[in-house]
C-alpha cells in the first residue's frame, strides 16, 4: 500500500504548480522542509560532489543509502534523481527501481542518456522499454511511487525539441506519471512539451533566471525543480570565502552568516530519535 507521503506527492501533481528544490544532504533537506516546501528532490550531482567525485560517478549502493537517508530526514515527499536506473537493459532497470522504491521515497525519475558522448541517448525503442520496466517495478513494489521519465537531449548536446517531444509522448504511453525535459530554456519549448503530454504533469528545471514560478504556472507547468543549482550556489559561497583567504589573507566573507546550528538543533515534534 502506498504510504501517506506517496499519496501526498500524487496529490501535489493533480493541480497547481509547486516547487520541489533539491537538497544534497540531510541538513539541507531539513532546512528546506522547515522553510515550508511541500516536497523535495535529490540531486545526483549535488550528492556526488559531497563525496568528492563528479556526477554519475556514485554507484548504486551508495545512491540507495543516500535516498534512505534523505527520505528519513524529512516528513515531506522526496523524489529520487535515480539517473538511468544504474543499468542499460530493462531488466536491470526493473530490479534497481524495485530497490529504490523500498527506500522511503515518494517518486523517482529515469533518464535516457547513455553517458557516451558519441552516442548520448539510448536508442528510442530501448528507452521506451526502460521506462516500461520502471513502471512494472513500481507496480510490482506496491508502493505507488510516482514515476517521472526524463529525456536528456538538451542536456547532452542534442537539443531537438521534436525528438524530445516524441520521446516524452512514448514515455507517457509506457506508464510515466510525469514528464521532464531538463534544460529546455524557451517558452516555446516548454509549451511544446506541455501540449504533447497533457494532461499528464510536466516537471520544469529552472537552473538560471529563466521563468518565475508564477510564469511557469501560467503556462501550465505542474512541478519545478532546480537540480544541482542550490548546491552550486552553496559551493560558490564556500569557494569565494576560501579564495579570499588564500589570495588576500582576509575574512570579509565571514559576515552576516546564517545560524545553521539554530536551524538544525531545534526539537521537532514527532521526530525524536530520527536525526543524529
Amino acid at each position: 500500500m502506498p504510504d501517506e507521503r506517496v499519496k501526498r506527492f500524487h496529490r501535489l501533481h493533480a493541480s497547481g504548480c509547486f516547487v520541489m528544490p533539491n537538497p544534497w544532504d540531510a541538513g539541507s533537506a531539513r532546512v528546506l522542509e522547515e522553510m515550508g516546501f511541500e516536497a523535495l528532490a535529490t540531486t545526483s550531482a549535488g550528492f556526488a560532489w559531497t563525496t568528492g567525485v563528479g556526477d554519475n560517478q556514485v554507484g548504486l549502493e551508495a545512491s540507495l543509502e543516500h535516498l534512505r537517508m534523505i527520505a528519513d530526514s524529512v516528513d515531506v515527499p522526496v523524489n529520487a534523481d535515480f539517473q538511468g536506473g544504474f543499468a542499460v537493459d530493462p531488466q536491470g532497470v526493473h530490479d534497481h527501481v524495485l530497490l529504490a522504491a523500498a527506500t522511503g521515497i515518494a517518486g523517482l525519475s529515469i533518464e535516457d542518456s547513455t553517458g557516451d558522448q558519441s552516442d548520448p541517448l539510448h536508442e528510442f525503442d530501448l528507452s521506451v522499454e526502460r521506462v516500461r520496466a520502471a513502471r512494472s517495478a513500481i507496480d510490482d513494489s506496491g508502493t505507488g511511487v510516482l514515476l517521472t521519465a526524463r529525456s536528456e537531449g538538451f542536456v547532452v548536446g542534442r537539443p531537438d525539441i521534436d525528438e524530445t517531444v516524441r520521446r516524452l509522448e512514448a514515455y507517457s504511453a509506457a506508464g510515466a506519471d510525469c514528464l521532464y525535459a531538463p534544460r529546455i530554456t524557451t517558452v516555446a519549448e516548454v509549451a511544446a512539451v506541455l501540449a504533447a503530454v497533457s494532461p499528464k504533469p510536466v516537471n520544469l528545471l529552472i537552473n538560471a533566471p529563466f521563468l518565475s514560478v508564477a510564469e511557469a504556472a501560467a503556462l501550465g507547468v505542474r512541478r519545478i525543480s532546480v537540480g544541482g543549482t542550490l548546491a552550486r550556489a552553496a559551493w560558490r559561497g564556500f569557494l569565494d570565502a576560501a579564495q579570499e583567504i588564500k589570495d588576500d589573507g582576509t575574512f570579509t566573507g565571514f559576515t552576516q552568516l546564517p545560524d545553521v546550528e539554530g536551524l538544525l538543533s531545534a526539537p521537532r515534534p514527532g521526530r525524536a530519535g530520527r536525526h543524529t
